[in-house]
């Protein structure tokens, strides 16, 4: 992992007081950047989205596809626990704590803008970061780009129906014609240039293709922190005045984590998978598109709304979390093996 990579929650902590501060010595400014919009996107942050999702796009081949076949349980596994269980299970934890348990701390009007912040944030499956978290735990990388891929694939159609749907059914009403301009914007054009770029850059050989990628890298990290301080430059009254509202929005993604990594890894195990495709197929469930969902939260709430605030406390957890999950993977080698040598003995 880059510098970046390892310590993104020091750097989502700094643009929390930097944010904060801004927004308190600097209003004006700031609140003409929030009016920056057409139809009903902020062009600022539009672009920072752009700058953030292209360069990790780059990485995905779409023609590793065809390898699919080859790990059709683990695949199996991926997309059962991505598109039926991870959105679902977040819907009902965000109705559980949001408006349940942490009702009476949380500020007054804001749930339904939470609940939408956490059920965009589950989604969007993971598109960049699993190939960090794959590589830590020596993951099969044709599985794990193949399923990259087949999710990026997916995430087009599925995206905006599930997310209407679970939003429909927690009561919340969102303009369809915003939510499939957040598609169009943040998924399908961003693929577009991305593998677009992707092939002229092949074009010139693998080299100059990995140049690129190393190059261009931390662009994506420098505009997600950006995106941040803008973000919480708006935020920074409702964090003020209520600056447990993190640690609440925390503890249902912190259970969606471990239980959907828990379960793809399970699965695995049961389904006979290798320990290597049981690895990604685990880490992509448990992690998440944060940018997408970041980028979607604003254009449909808002920067001031409970749902953008709600996908950042993803982006601030993401790391030190998904590093223990990883460990715990790792650590639980010799059990999962030691399963499989199980069945195979128990077998005719």
């Amino acid at each position: 992992m880059s510098v970046f990579e390892r310590y993104l929650t020091v750097w989502v902590f700094l643009c929390i007081v930097v944010g904060i501060a801004l927004g308190q010595m600097l209003p004006g400014p700031v609140q003409a950047i929030g009016r920056m919009e057409i139809a009903k996107v902020n062009l600022p942050v539009g672009l920072l989205i752009w700058v953030m999702i292209i360069p990790m796009l780059l990485k995905v081949d779409f023609a590793s596809l065809s390898q699919v076949r080859q790990h059709w349980r683990g695949i199996g596994v991926t997309l059962f626990v991505n598109w039926a269980v991870k959105p679902f299970s977040m819907a009902l934890l965000g109705w559980l704590f949001i408006r349940h348990v942490f009702a009476p701390y949380l500020p007054a009007g804001q749930a339904d803008s939470y609940i939408a912040g956490l059920i965009l944030l589950a989604a969007a499956p993971c598109t960049a970061m699993v190939f960090v978290w794959s590589r830590l735990t020596g993951g099969h990388p044709l599985f794990t780009l193949s399923q990259v891929a087949l999710n990026d694939t997916i995430m087009v159609f599925a995206f905006a129906p599930i997310v209407a749907l679970l939003l429909g059914l927690s009561s919340i009403i969102v303009p369809w014609d915003t939510l499939i301009t957040s598609v169009v914007l943040y998924i399908v054009i961003p693929v577009v240039i991305a593998q677009l770029w992707r092939r002229a850059l092949l074009a010139r050989g693998q080299a100059a293709f990995d140049a690129a990628l190393a190059r261009i890298g931390p662009w994506s990290i420098t505009a997600l922190l950006a995106t941040l301080v803008l973000l919480f430059a708006f935020q920074g009254k409702a964090i003020l005045d209520q600056p447990l509202v993190i640690a609440m929005l925390a503890v249902p993604i912190l259970i969606q984590v471990f239980f959907n990594s828990g379960l793809a890894y399970w699965l695995n195990r049961r389904l006979g998978e290798s320990h290597s495709v049981a690895c990604p197929s685990a880490l992509i469930g448990a992690s998440n598109f944060f940018e997408l969902a970041v980028a979607a939260a604003i254009s449909l709430f808002g920067f001031e709304s409970g749902a953008a605030l709600a996908t950042v406390v993803g982006v601030l957890i993401e790391v030190p979390v998904m590093l223990l999950v990883v460990k715990i993977v790792n650590a639980s080698k010799g059990w999962y093996e030691a399963g499989q040598t199980t069945r195979h003995h128990a077998a005719p």
